[in-house]
């Protein structure tokens, strides 16, 4: 598994990462199958979020560590924190938040209670989930120093946070944000459609996130890439889907090339791009685990990474 240099240090870890939001649909014994299949295809990275089934996810992690092959050494393991759900407010299966609160009790509760749920004694990372407009700073970076200072947190970042939300936080706090995880795969493209449209009038001009990639590219920053199978939010998955047969059929030219799935391909076309960025994947059925990980393996040409780009019906100035 390629390995990358996290937030421009020394950190080293997978490529790819698993995502754990699923995880506690599954039974303990399906759950323990997950981890070690990531762990087999070289992952070494786990996200979380203390809102993944209400807590749900977290609980079961702990349990599927436990009857696995593996122990939390095995893994670098971050959490997000910082939404408060409603749970009157559900569509789907999906329960929506009610605010988000960066009071520093706030993220001091969230970490105590994702380590108790995950049951370790530290998390190698812990992100601010979504930004809240009435977060105070100087609060957070409170928040942080504690955290750290009592060993419950290593590194810190943020997620879903556009330039400006990311420096007034790392104005504030002494800690470097190492992450900010964004939505971005070949059906998900704002981040690198503005740049290459700059000063033009049609829908890829439309900056939106405060030329985000450039400045984590600049300042060091992993950009940790969620959803990166999927269009809209949560709308649905690109792989086999008929609205997005141009972009599949590239897909599976490029799997047949190089001996991987598609799912492969969009791991690696992810990948290869310069700026570092990390891949959380959100499966757990372990045979995707192994496929999509293989696309970490593969070295796209550029051309190659352009005619996916095309594909998924984007196109050049």
């Amino acid at each position: 598994m390629k390995q990358l240099n996290l937030g421009g240090t020394d950190w080293q870890a997978s490529a790819v990462a698993l995502g754990i939001m699923r995880i506690a649909d599954l039974s303990v014994a399906d759950a323990a199958k997950a981890l070690e299949a990531a762990h087999d295809a070289g992952i070494t990275y786990i996200d979380s979020a203390d809102i993944y089934g209400d807590g749900a996810s977290e609980k079961k992690f702990k349990e599927a560590l436990a009857a696995s092959n593996l122990s939390r050494d095995d893994f670098y393991i971050q959490s997000k924190g910082g939404i408060v759900l409603d749970p009157a407010r559900s569509h789907d299966g999906l329960v929506f938040g009610k605010r988000y609160d960066f009071s520093k009790q706030h993220l001091l509760d969230a970490v105590d209670g994702i380590l108790s749920r995950m049951g370790v004694d530290y998390l190698d990372a812990f992100l601010l989930h979504r930004p809240d407009p009435l977060m105070e700073p100087e609060e957070v970076a409170d928040a942080f120093n504690t955290l750290q200072r009592e060993g419950k947190v290593r590194h810190f970042g943020v997620s879903n946070f556009n330039v400006q939300q990311y420096l007034m936080v790392q104005d504030a706090v002494d800690q470097k944000l190492m992450f900010n995880q964004l939505q971005f795969g070949p059906a998900h493209t704002g981040m690198i459609d503005a740049g290459m449209h700059v000063n033009m009038e049609d829908k890829w001009a439309v900056d939106h996130d405060g030329g985000m990639l450039e400045f984590a590219r600049r300042h060091h920053v992993t950009i940790q890439a969620w959803s990166p199978f999927q269009y809209g939010l949560f709308a649905g998955m690109i792989i086999n889907d008929p609205k997005y047969q141009k972009l599949n059929d590239e897909l599976q030219k490029l799997a047949d090339k190089y001996g991987v799935s598609k799912n492969g391909i969009v791991i690696a076309w992810i990948l290869r791009h310069p700026a570092n960025i990390q891949v959380l994947l959100g499966t757990m059925n372990p045979a995707h685990i192994a496929d999509s990980a293989a696309g970490a393996d593969v070295t796209l040409t550029k051309q190659e990474w352009y005619n996916v780009y095309f594909a998924a019906g984007n196109t050049l100035p």
